[in-house]
Parts: structure tokens; sequence; C-alpha cells
């Protein structure tokens, strides 16, 4: 007999600096059968980041084919690159019964939701904009202008958060909201 169970997306969104990746890569340690989606991206790859692990790197010419072929879930344009969901990588997970979690913005995530009106929205805050600010700010991974773009973009993303997300969870100590979101996704 086949198990014929399907896995559910969870998508998981929030302000850059609010700790969303963190929050992603811990639900995988304690989920049994989950899978972390890895986005297709044309920004430039970092010195210490691999292809295929924290995202496919292409250009944006290798993009634009992607969607013209329909092979992105998802795609928007975030501070001037784009970022994408590969749909063969997805369905192949829900197809296999695993979980699927999509760490995407606001803008992706309402067309996920379309496509799939079951999937588990859970939207990631900062405590407070000072704390968001000085968590940008302490990164170290981009200058001054780039970081003021990412907070200016954070007050539309949690805006557009309040109505098409499900969950809102205050990421103030991270073992809390670790705990909240699990208890999201395991019911």
């Amino acid at each position: 007999m086949q198990d014929t169970k399907k896995g559910k997306i969870i998508v998981v969104s929030g302000p850059s600096g609010v700790g969303k990746s963190t929050i992603c890569k811990q639900m995988i340690e304690k989920m049994d059968n989950a899978y972390l989606s890895v986005s297709v991206t044309s920004r430039p790859k970092a010195k210490d980041e691999v292809d295929g692990k924290e995202y496919w790197f292409v250009t944006k010419d290798e993009f634009q084919k992607k969607i013209n072929n329909g092979e992105l879930l998802e795609y928007a344009e975030v501070f001037g690159n784009l970022y994408g969901t590969p749909k063969d990588k997805v369905d192949e997970a829900l197809g296999e019964g695993k979980n699927i979690i999509l760490e995407i913005d606001v803008q992706g995530a309402e067309k996920v939701k379309k496509l799939y009106p079951d999937a588990e929205m859970i939207f990631i805050l900062p405590p407070t904009q000072k704390e968001l600010t000085s968590r940008i700010n302490n990164r170290g991974r981009e200058d001054a202008k780039a970081a003021e773009r990412r907070l200016n973009g954070a007050g539309f993303e949690i805006a557009a958060a309040w109505q098409s997300y499900k969950h809102m969870v205050i990421n103030d100590d991270l073992s809390q909201a670790l705990e909240e979101v699990m208890q999201i996704v395991q019911d």
C-alpha cells in the first residue's frame, strides 16, 4: 500500500535582521521530514556562500528564462535583485510527503498562498523598531545605505503581513519564538 500523505508548506517571512533564517534552520533540526527550500537569486554570491546551499545563484538572464519557462513557484524583486522558489524542488518534496519551509518575502508569500491555500503562514516580527535597527546594523553585511533601505522596507512588509499571515510571532527571545513557531506547525 502506497503512502499518499502529502507534505505541508510552511511560509516564514519577516524583515531583514529579524532572525527568520536562524528560526528556519532550527526548525529543520527539530522537525522530522522537513526540507528548507533553497531559493534562486540573481544577486551576486558572497565569498562565503556556496551555490545550492544558501541560494542557487544565476544571472538575470537565466532567472528570466526560469520565469518564462514557468519554473518558479513565486518570484519577486527585492532591493534590486530577483529571488524565486524553484517549483520542481517543492513539488518533489511535497510528493515525498515532506514538509517544506519557504523562507520568502511578503510578495512571494502572497503568491504561494494563492496556489496553496492551506500553507501555514508565519511572520516573524522584531520586538521593537529600535531592536530591528540594532540587529541590522550589527550584522555588518552591508553599508549604511543598504541597511537604511532594509529598514525602510520593513515597515511595508510588516503592514502587508497583517493582511496575509495567520500567525505573527515576535522574536524577542529566540528560544521562545522558535517554540511558538514549532507549536504552530505541529498543530
